[in-house]
């Protein structure tokens, strides 16, 4: 017997598309099986290890009969305090870790709950070009109204607040920052953050700033809660994707006041069902690492970065030095025509995986991302491959 089967998908899953690195990976993957041995320069997933004092942490209590059962979606009361400790040693911000702190299962997923918490479809929404793809897609799947705000190069990637005026805000509940900024690692300034403050107060607009790259070559972590006023109106997120290692454990965080705290926990509660306890308690020692942790850390990046700099240099292009963060952003030759053109052919010709910018935005077409999370030795590799093709195109 024959059916007549004609199942179609939510509208929400015909407005966002597949990841693409989703897609670009698996292409990866499927050059790496023909023996090309492609190496990665596009994502931006640490390659080193946590402490051994946070693996240690994990093991020891993933060996306790207790530490198995489900648990609050609020985490631990260590794990909590262990934030606001945090907060108050590097940024100067003061956070109740009662009411002023969510754990998160990663920050990408925390995208997800601050924005079913603050926006009914067809709200609007502020969304940085270029910026995170994922601020667009939930935002999509929220069936919330997106008004893209430029950032541009000529304008120090900050946002342009006349521009932002015109805009209609009576109908955008939600702006989506990030400083220092992805993809291109312009620095956190805190008169910058404090006009974002001013703005969304004045809108009656929530802020929404995701801070994962504070710590990355970058001597002052700034967080937009240090700015007078900013709880009443803003949110941060925080990870220890980056600043620890830990990108796979999906470890991160928010603040803001205790009322924002609370709607976006009726959120979360009804999505998962806590962290896993012994990664809870290795993150609280993670968040009780001293300055050399991070110094180390970023003289591992700042080798690296000259590297990518020397990378940037062959192919022609031009950055600013003055970039935080786990990547170089870079503008592509005057007779490139577009960012995806020169990483297809560096991605071809010399088996090395870079990111176009136009995958943050159409601010982002003449630009491409390096990615700093590859050992020195395969950076190196990467350059020789990329001189060898100039070579060769020259010759």
């Amino acid at each position: 017997m024959k059916y007549n089967i004609d199942i179609q998908p939510a509208q929400r899953v015909g407005s966002v598309k597949e990841y693409y690195f989703s897609r670009k990976l698996r292409e990866v993957a499927e050059m790496n099986a023909k023996g090309l041995d492609v190496i990665s320069l596009g994502i931006g997933g640490p390659d080193r290890m946590p402490s051994k004092e946070v693996l240690d942490t994990l093991f020891s209590e993933a060996a306790k009969e207790n530490s198995h059962s489900y648990q609050q979606c609020v985490g631990l009361p260590d794990l909590r305090k262990a934030f606001a400790d945090w907060y108050r040693k590097w940024y100067s911000v003061e956070l109740d870790p009662d009411t002023e702190i969510q754990p998160l299962i990663g920050s990408k997923e925390g995208i997800l709950h601050i924005s079913l918490a603050f926006l009914n479809p067809g709200d609007g929404v502020l969304v940085p070009n270029p910026g995170y793809p994922t601020y667009t897609s939930v935002s999509n799947l929220a069936q919330a109204q997106i008004f893209n705000y430029d950032l541009k190069e000529e304008n120090g990637w900050k946002p342009d607040f006349e521009d932002l005026e015109k805009l209609p805000l009576d109908k955008i509940k939600l702006m989506w920052v990030n400083y220092p900024h992805m993809p291109t690692g312009t620095p956190a300034d805190i008169e910058l953050l404090t006009e974002i403050v001013n703005f969304g107060r004045k809108h009656n607009i929530v802020i929404a700033h995701d801070n994962p790259y504070s710590f990355i070559l970058n001597d002052n972590p700034t967080s937009i809660l240090s700015v007078p006023g900013a709880k009443e109106i803003a949110i941060e997120m925080n990870s220890l994707s980056k600043s620890h290692n830990m990108a796979g454990w999906r470890v991160a965080m928010l603040a803001s006041n205790p009322q924002f705290v609370n709607w976006i926990l009726k959120v979360k509660s009804n999505i998962d069902s806590g962290q896993f306890k012994p990664v809870m308690l290795a993150a609280v020692k993670a968040l009780q690492s001293g300055k050399e942790w991070y110094d180390e850390l970023n003289t591992v990046y700042s080798s690296r970065r000259k590297i990518a700099e020397e990378i940037a240099v062959e192919l022609g292009c031009s950055f600013d030095s003055s970039q935080r963060g786990l990547f170089l952003w870079a503008k592509i030759p005057d007779h490139m025509p577009s960012g995806e053109a020169l990483a297809d052919e560096v991605l071809y010709k010399a088996n090395v995986f870079i990111t176009p910018g136009f995958v943050f935005g159409s601010n982002g077409n003449r630009f491409i991302r390096i990615s700093l999370c590859a050992t020195e030795d395969n950076m190196h590799r990467a350059l020789e491959r990329i001189r060898n093709i100039k070579q060769t195109n020259i010759n």
